[in-house]
C-alpha cells in the first residue's frame, strides 16, 4: 500500500503518538507519517511532503478534530518557527511526552529497564511557560525586497522569520531588537549573506540577569566595528550605536525577574569571519562599559546566593529559575559530607562548582574554554570561596592525566610496590555539551572509580549511551549503578530536557 503514496497526495491521519523531535505520527495505509504541528489525540489533514521505504513526512493543512492536549499557542509565529516545536501542546502533555523521551532513550539506547525516572519538574505556571530565556541569540538578514530583518530562523531552514516579539524572551530583549534593527536601517549598514559571505552584521546577542537586571548587547560582526561597510561617511557609528541604546527610557525597558530596574551594562562588539554556523567569534571589544554583567542563583530560597560574572562567551544556563532546581538536584544527588574532593568537568563559568564548593572539601572544575576559566576563577574570588581550583583544558586530557599523576603518587608511595586504585572520597560531575563525554574519560572512571558520579545531560540520547558504558564496565576495574533520574524541564515549548542522574560505584 505505501508504495502507492507519493508527494503532494493529501491524506487524514489521526495522531497517536509523538517523535523525538515533537512531530505527531500517524498511520495511514500501513506507512508510518510524521507530522509537525500535530498533538497526540489530533486528526489531522495532511499533505505528503517526502516519502521513504515504510515511512513518510507530512505537512498539517487542517486539524479536523482537536485533542484534548492541544493549546491556542500564544505566539503567531508557533507554526513557522524552529525555535518553539510544540508550543501548541498543553504544558502538562509537555512534561509528560520529555518523561517518555527520556525513559524511551534510556531503553532502548541504554538497555536500561527499571530505572527510577521521576517526573519531570517543570516551570511553576498555570499555562506554557513563556519569557524565561536569559539568552537570546538573533540572526540579522534582509528580506526579498531589501528590508533588515531579525528574529529566528524557520524551522530546518535558514530563512530568517522577522520577530517584533519573541515570547521566551524578556520583553526588554525585543525592545532592544527593535531599536538595533532601526539602528541599522537608519546608518544603512550591511547585513551578512551566508551564501556570498559578504556582509557586515550577522547576529544579535543579548544576555540579561534575572537576579540583577543587568543586559549585554553583543553585536556579532564579519568585522572588528561598525564602522566597515557602513555608507554613512564621517560618522562614529560605534560611538552612535551606544548613544543609540542609551536613550532607551528606562520606562520602556521595565523590570528584572527580581523586581530590580533592567540596565544595559555592557555594549560589546564580537567578530567573527569564518563561514560556519558557530554564533560567535573569540575576539571581543567592548564598546560601553564593562565586556561582562553579573547574575546571581539563589538555592534554598535565599539562604544560598552566589554571584557570577557571565562574559559573551560564558556557558551560563539559558533558563535562570530552572537553572536553580537543577543545581539544587545536582547538589542533593551529590550527598556532600564536607570531605570529599569533586571533579566539576565541562565546568563553564564555574557554576555548579561553587554550590559545590561550599558542601565540599575540595572541587576542581575543568574547561576547555579560557575565558570561562577566567570567568571562573575570578567568580569563586567574587564569592570568597577558597577550596576551588579550575583548570583550562580538555576534560578527556585534564582529569585523566592529573589521575594518573596521582595514582603514580599512590605507587611509589607503596612501599611493597602493589597497584594500589585511587578509590578515596571522589565525587565526579559530569554537565559535557550535547555531543556527550569522551570515551578517553569515560574509561577513566571506570579505571579510577571515583565512589559517586552525578551525570548532568542536555541530551538524553548521548546520556544513555554514556550510561550505558558506565554501567557495563567492559573489563574495567570498576562500573556504576543507575541509581534515579531526574528531568528538569530547562526548555519550556521545544523537545528538549535536561536530566541529572545519580550513580554509585560497583566493583567489577
Amino acid at each position: 500500500m505505501a508504495a502507492e503514496l507519493k508527494k503532494n497526495q493529501i491524506i487524514e491521519l489521526e495522531i497517536t503518538d509523538i517523535g523525538v523531535n515533537g512531530e505527531g505520527i500517524g498511520k495511514y495505509e500501513g506507512c508510518t507519517f510524521f507530522v509537525k504541528d500535530a498533538v497526540i489525540g489530533d486528526s489531522v489533514k495532511a499533505v505528503i511532503t517526502l516519502m521513504k521505504k515504510g515511512y513518510g513526512f507530512a505537512k498539517m493543512l487542517e486539524v479536523i478534530r482537536a485533542s484534548s492536549c492541544r493549546i491556542d499557542a500564544p505566539c503567531p509565529n508557533a507554526r513557522r518557527c524552529g525555535g518553539c516545536q510544540i508550543m501548541e501542546m498543553s504544558y502538562e502533555e509537555q512534561l509528560r511526552f520529555k518523561e517518555q523521551k527520556v525513559k524511551n532513550n534510556l531503553e532502548k539506547i541504554g538497555g536500561f529497564k527499571g530505572i527510577p525516572v521521576l517526573p519531570v519538574i517543570g516551570m511553576e505556571v498555570s499555562k506554557v511557560p513563556i519569557r524565561y530565556r536569559n539568552k537570546m541569540q538573533f540572526p540579522i538578514g534582509k528580506d526579498k525586497e531589501g528590508h533588515i530583518v531579525a528574529g529566528f530562523y524557520a524551522g530546518r531552514t535558514h530563512s530568517i522569520i522577522d520577530t517584533e516579539d519573541c515570547l521566551v524572551a524578556p520583553e526588554v530583549s525585543n525592545l532592544i531588537l527593535a531599536a538595533v534593527k532601526t539602528f541599522l536601517a537608519e546608518y544603512k549598514i550591511s547585513v551578512y549573506n551566508e551564501k556570498t559571505g559578504q556582509g557586515l552584521v550577522r547576529h544579535l546577542v543579548l544576555r540579561t540577569g534575572f537576579r540583577t537586571g543587568e543586559i549585554m548587547v553583543c553585536m556579532v560582526l564579519n568585522g572588528e566595528s561598525l564602522n566597515e561597510n557602513s555608507y554613512t561617511q564621517n560618522v562614529d557609528i560605534d560611538a552612535a550605536f551606544v548613544d543609540k541604546l542609551a536613550n532607551l527610557s528606562q520606562e520602556e525597558m521595565g523590570e528584572a525577574e527580581c523586581g530590580k530596574p533592567y540596565q544595559i551594562s555592557s555594549i560589546c562588539i564580537n567578530t567573527n569571519r569564518k563561514n560556519t554556523n558557530v554564533i560567535l567569534g573569540r575576539e571581543v571589544r567592548c564598546l560601553y562599559g564593562q565586556p561582562f554583567i553579573y547574575d546571581e542563583i539563589w538555592m534554598n530560597g535565599e539562604e544560598q546566593r552566589l554571584r557570577f560574572k557571565i562574559s559573551p562567551l560564558s556557558f551560563y544556563q539559558v533558563n535562570s529559575l530552572q537553572m536553580e532546581k537543577l543545581y539544587a538536584t545536582a547538589l542533593e544527588f551529590a550527598e556532600l559530607s564536607g570531605t570529599e574532593t569533586v571533579w566539576d568537568l565541562y565546568c563553564g563559568t564555574g557554576t555548579i562548582s561553587l554550590f559545590l564548593a561550599q558542601n565540599a572539601g575540595q572541587v576542581r572544575g575543568v574547561e576547555i574554554v579560557p575565558a570561562a576559566i577566567r570567568d571562573a576563577k575570578e567568580n569563586a574570588k567574587m564569592n570568597g570561596i577558597t577550596n576551588a581550583e579550575f583548570f583550562c583544558g580538555k576534560s578527556e586530557e585534564v582529569f585523566p592525566e592529573y589521575m594518573r599523576m596521582q595514582q603514580s603518587t599512590h605507587d611509589e608511595e607503596d612501599g611493597a610496590g602493589r597497584n594500589s586504585q585511587v578509590t578515596g572520597k571522589t565525587v565526579v560531575v559530569l554537565d559535557p555539551p550535547r555531543k556527550g563525554c569522551d570515551r578517553v574519560l569515560l574509561d577513566t572512571l571506570l579505571e579510577t572509580g571515583p565512589e559517586r558520579i552525578v551525570y548532568v545531560s542536555c541530551d538524553s540520547a548521548t546520556l544513555a549511551r554514556d550510561l550505558k558504558i558506565l554501567s557495563d564496565g567492559e573489563g574495567k576495574p570498576f562500573r556504576y549503578h543507575v541509581e534515579k533520574v531526574q528531568p528538569v524541564d530547562m526548555f519550556p515549548n521545544s523537545v528538549h530536557v535536561e536530566c541529572v542522574v545519580l550513580l554509585e560505584r560497583m566493583e567489577s
